[in-house]
């Protein structure tokens, strides 16, 4: 058996690791490379082996680091089976189109403005590759193995979002343990992840290895921003990503108003892909904490927009209400229209609720810019800025070393991907002292052999 890190190797983003059988390939994960340009790059590079010689790919869960490169694995030649979870799958659906769409748009906003150095900018790929992709995903049950060629294969739910798991493979009598993205014991919607169980290789993430979370409840924080804004009578702008958070938000702002009627407003997720999503919650219950009647009802205490006109019309109402949408680092989306509008009244609020990235005009707001650029045009931002930490879906230092405590004999080896490597390194240096684990922090396009 032989082990090649492909991607997420020394960095977060762009999944990708190839385990050979037999002559038989299959790849874990097939994620876009993200965040700064120089790491997007990566995105374009000639792919290491020919993308035909891959048999399989099985999935971790939807997120587009994981599965973003799928279309453009189709459109260099890969024509295999992609196996999920049903949740994984219909997410993955929906999430590699919506790239798609991007891909393009921007290969037009750079041919139109004549920004890129390539004349014309083609796009990394189409929706036509994302449709041949969508094509190919196979769902697998959580806990019920299945076979993928030489390898006998089994999910367990890792928490993280909707239908998320880490994935065991064996073969020959030996196995590798992949974690996915490992999520909170505590979290709101998501079910706690299972340990990590016995393997000889573990593949683990570390985006969190190297600190803990808040140890404050974020719903206090979110009520305070609530009561402030619904006393000014002011507009809760709330960027969320589509997936995993915007479902959050309606979560707790149903249990705030629950517990504080007074403060009860009408909340807009203005988001197609979100409102998509947040279907799925009432597809799959058993992939989540809360039962199909709770789910709906907290699915009620929402209106979801689909339309661009209903959107617009939210620009023309009188507050107090809050608006959740895309995209979460005001980097484009319908929040941007939303953020012109009442952005520039002091009653207002823009609530980030998640990591911003340098050079995000999320970012800029929260360092104390008082003008950003939106649709082309500088536009002075009056309104209140807020944030509430402690909402991210990865676990941290202690779940991932509690995740890893559920083996009951040592693991030959630990492989640390998926992170920063401040963030690697600090949590193999945790998991040397908490478990005696022989521990590696690889480099993108490491092999080793598993024998």
């Amino acid at each position: 058996m032989r082990l090649t890190f492909l991607g997420a190797a020394g960095t977060v983003t762009g999944s990708k690791f190839l385990v050979e059988e037999d002559g038989y390939r299959v790849l874990i994960d097939c994620g876009l490379f993200q965040g700064p340009k120089a790491v997007r790059r990566l995105n374009w590079e000639r792919f290491p082996l020919d993308p035909a010689e891959i048999d399989a790919v099985v999935l971790t869960h939807a997120h587009i680091d994981h599965t973003g490169y799928l279309p453009r694995l189709v459109q260099l030649g890969f024509d295999g089976d992609v196996l999920g979870t049903p949740p994984t799958c219909d997410l993955a659906e929906i999430l590699i189109e919506d790239s798609a769409e991007i891909q393009e748009e921007d290969a037009r906003y750079h041919n139109a403005r004549g920004t890129s150095r390539h004349r014309p900018a083609e796009p990394l790929y189409t929706v036509r590759d994302a449709k041949r992709a969508q094509r190919m995903l196979r769902a697998r049950d959580v806990a019920e193995p299945f076979d993928v060629g030489p390898f006998r294969a089994r999910y367990t739910p890792a928490g993280h979002i909707l239908g998320a798991c880490s994935v065991r493979l064996e073969a020959g009598g030996r196995s590798i343990q992949f974690s996915g993205d490992v999520g909170r014991p505590t979290a709101p919607l998501m079910a706690e992840p299972e340990p990590c169980g016995d393997a000889d290789w573990i593949v683990m993430e570390s985006t969190y290895g190297d600190r803990l979370h808040p140890d404050h409840d974020p719903v206090e924080v979110l009520t305070d921003v609530v009561r402030r804004t619904v006393e000014r009578d002011g507009v809760l702008l709330i960027p969320a990503f589509a997936v995993g958070r915007s479902q959050a938000f309606v979560y707790y702002l149903d249990k705030i108003f629950d517990r504080e009627p007074s403060l009860r407003v009408p909340v807009y997720v203005d988001s197609p892909m979100a409102t998509d999503v947040t279907k799925l919650y009432l597809r799959y219950p058993s992939y989540h904490r809360l039962s199909q009647a709770e789910c709906a009802d907290v699915c009620r205490s929402a209106t979801f927009i689909r339309r661009a006109d209903e959107s617009k019309e939210l620009n023309r109402k009188r507050g107090p209400f809050v608006v959740i949408s895309s995209s979460g680092m005001l980097t484009g989306g319908r929040i941007l229209h939303h953020l012109r509008v009442h952005g520039g009244d002091e009653r207002n609020t823009i609530l980030m609720g998640g990591y911003q990235a340098p050079g995000t005009r999320g970012r800029a707001l929260l360092d104390g810019a008082e003008r950003v650029k939106i649709h082309g045009k500088e536009r002075t931002i009056r309104a209140e800025i807020a944030q509430v930490s402690g909402l991210s879906a990865h676990g941290d230092q202690e779940h991932l070393l509690e995740w890893l405590g559920g083996t009951e004999r040592a693991p030959e080896h630990v492989f640390l991907v998926h992170g920063e490597p401040d963030a690697a390194n600090v949590l193999a240096h945790e998991i040397r002292d908490a478990f005696d684990y022989r521990v590696r922090v690889p480099r993108r396009l490491d092999s080793v052999s598993l024998d």
